[in-house]
């Protein structure tokens, strides 16, 4: 599968490393680094060197900075993983994973301590924001630290505000959506785990034509309630229908994370450079709160309909 099956990870290199960097060669007739003349036993000296001289190539010999016992302390040290050659790992994706998702707390914490009026203005901010972060992010052919912790921390704001106006019309629909996404996450990277899912080519198909239909759906939605021809508090996703397009969309969101699993795997497999696990942050934590907005939503239409 292809490494662009999200759009986060479409025109990233994630192939532009998919070997170790070479071992630096000693010049013609001189003995590899580290190494003895051949012919000469490890441990003594060539006629004519003093110790701790090594063969520069040109005929003399040049002063050896290491010892034969550092030498050797190099020789028994275990081969180069793909952490000490650059290399992205999925303990580099976990750690930066985790420090999205802290900034992006510390963002949802900050509505909690302001007036009602703040926060919904701070939701207004976050969500505009973000938006704005997370096509600059999308777009960015290298990642930037910087710019995606800028975007889980804006992110931050929105969730917190809108978790707190629902939590307030619903009380308890935050705390349930919190394990809802965690509760979904879990199950989705236990069935990639297991290879019961898969982003196949025909699913990605699907995925998409469902996608884009669902957006066409949202932006019509959003049209409709803010001139006022629909008077719902969730605009056309109400009663039955809103019901069946959210569980629709957590659907997307559930296989999107399937898709973020498949890209990371792939990154991690052709040997990516470690500062895509950045980029590879960066579509989780995109996904993620994709999946929290689209569980509260459905929540809150459910109690709604009480």
């Amino acid at each position: 599968m292809a490494l662009g099956g999200n759009p986060i990870f479409n025109g990233k290199n994630f192939r532009g490393a998919t070997q170790a960097p070479p071992v630096p060669q000693a010049p013609y007739g001189q003995a590899p680094y580290g190494q003895q003349p051949y012919g000469q036993p490890y441990g003594q000296q060539s006629f004519g060197r003093a110790p701790g001289q090594v063969m520069d190539g040109q005929g003399g010999y040049a002063q050896q900075n290491m010892t034969n016992e550092q030498l050797q302390q190099m020789y028994n040290q275990p081969a180069a993983g793909p952490a000490d050659t650059g290399r992205m790992t999925y303990d580099d994706v976990i750690i930066k994973t985790a420090a999205c998702l802290g900034v992006l707390l510390v963002g949802a914490a900050v509505t909690l301590f302001v007036s009602m009026g703040l926060a919904s203005l701070l939701m207004i901010v976050g969500a505009l924001g973000g938006f704005v972060l997370a096509l600059v992010n999308t777009f960015k052919k290298q990642p930037s630290p910087a710019l995606i912790l800028a975007y889980a921390g804006l992110e931050g704001l929105f969730l917190g505000g809108l978790t707190r106006v629902l939590d307030t019309m619903y009380p308890g629909v935050g705390l349930q959506a919190v394990i809802g996404t965690l509760s979904v996450f879990t199950v989705t990277l236990l069935l990639f785990k297991s290879g019961k899912v898969r982003a196949t080519p025909k699913a990605m198909k699907f995925f998409m034509i469902a996608l884009a239909g669902y957006a066409l759906f949202s932006l019509v939605n959003l049209v409709m309630m803010m001139t006022g021809l629909t008077t719902e508090p969730f605009g056309l996703r109400s009663g039955i229908i809103g019901v069946v397009i959210g569980v629709l969309a957590i659907g997307l969101a559930a296989f999107s994370l399937v898709m973020d699993f498949t890209s990371i795997e792939a990154g991690v497999q052709s040997g990516a450079p470690q500062r895509f696990s950045w980029t590879a942050a960066f579509g989780l934590t995109v996904t993620l709160v994709w999946l929290y907005v689209e569980i509260i939503r459905l929540l809150a239409i459910l109690r709604g309909d009480d």
